[in-house]
């Protein structure tokens, strides 16, 4: 908002995932995360906004999408579009100078187009408030104020699972179980799968993580999950493989001669 650098993308659609992919788009394109997302009321975002309460309530998949990058979202006060008017302004500049009177043969073609505009006319121009080029503006005042991405994956890459811990102390993923501090059996964790990690939150702690397991009905445990179990001395195998149990039958404890005498006789 204050160097006004515009970042543009075009969808086929409104729904949740565009808006998503959208930001995390801008997000990469500016190189880093803002303190503050200000978002319209689009129901895929918005639960329910009360225009006399301007009580706000935000759909529970953008609030873990929030978490994820770190941001504060807000929604406009609804029927006033002067909340957002910056960003208002820079929709109508995209239509009038970016696609009025242009063509496009594909999807890809409008994409290549908006990249040129973005990096070759609106980066570039001196813009009629600030009286400054938005890149200049940018590069000097606000991209040291970004978070950095830390190369995180894309939201949509992220699993978010519930789960109950079982009487092993364990949690099931795709066959594979992955140990949890054993004061948590019959607990319900919250997990997240990505990159390569399995996290185990508790009341949004992280209780445990492991690497996740390649393959099917494999078992990983940490140690430390087990301290104060009795029985449980000494170091616990990781990716363990699944074993059906074995049955041990107990050993007689007399030749079976002595049971023949007692019987009377041969079987």
């Amino acid at each position: 908002g204050y160097s006004r650098r515009p970042f543009t993308m075009a969808f086929r659609h409104e729904r949740q995932s565009a808006w998503f992919d959208g930001m995390e788009a801008a997000f990469r394109h500016f190189g880093g995360v803002t303190e503050e997302v200000l978002l319209d009321n689009a129901a895929a975002l918005v639960t329910r906004h009360d225009a006399a309460t301007r009580e706000v309530v935000f759909n529970d998949r953008l609030h873990a999408f929030s978490r994820y990058w770190g941001f504060r979202p807000r929604a406009c006060a609804p029927y006033r579009a002067r909340t957002k008017g910056k960003d208002e302004r820079g929709v109508g500049y995209v239509k009038n100078n970016a696609l009025a009177g242009h063509g496009f043969a594909s999807m890809e073609a409008l994409e290549q187009h908006l990249a040129w505009w973005m990096r070759e006319i609106a980066d570039l121009r001196c813009h009629g408030s600030t009286g400054e080029p938005p890149l200049q503006r940018f590069v000097r005042d606000e991209a040291s104020k970004l978070r950095p991405l830390n190369g995180r994956p894309p939201f949509r890459q992220i699993r978010e699972l519930v789960r109950k811990v079982h009487g092993d102390c364990a949690v099931e993923i795709d066959t594979n179980a992955y140990s949890v501090p054993w004061r948590l059996v019959g607990e319900t964790v919250q997990v997240t799968v990505s990159a390569g990690r399995v996290s185990v939150f508790h009341a949004g702690r992280l209780v445990a993580e492991h690497a996740e397991a390649a393959g099917r009905h494999r078992r990983l445990t940490d140690p430390a999950h087990f301290v104060g179990v009795a029985g449980a001395n000494g170091p616990v195998r990781r990716a363990e493989t699944f074993e059906e149990p074995r049955l041990h039958l107990p050993e007689l404890l007399r030749p079976l001669a002595e049971y023949e005498q007692l019987a009377g006789g041969r079987w």
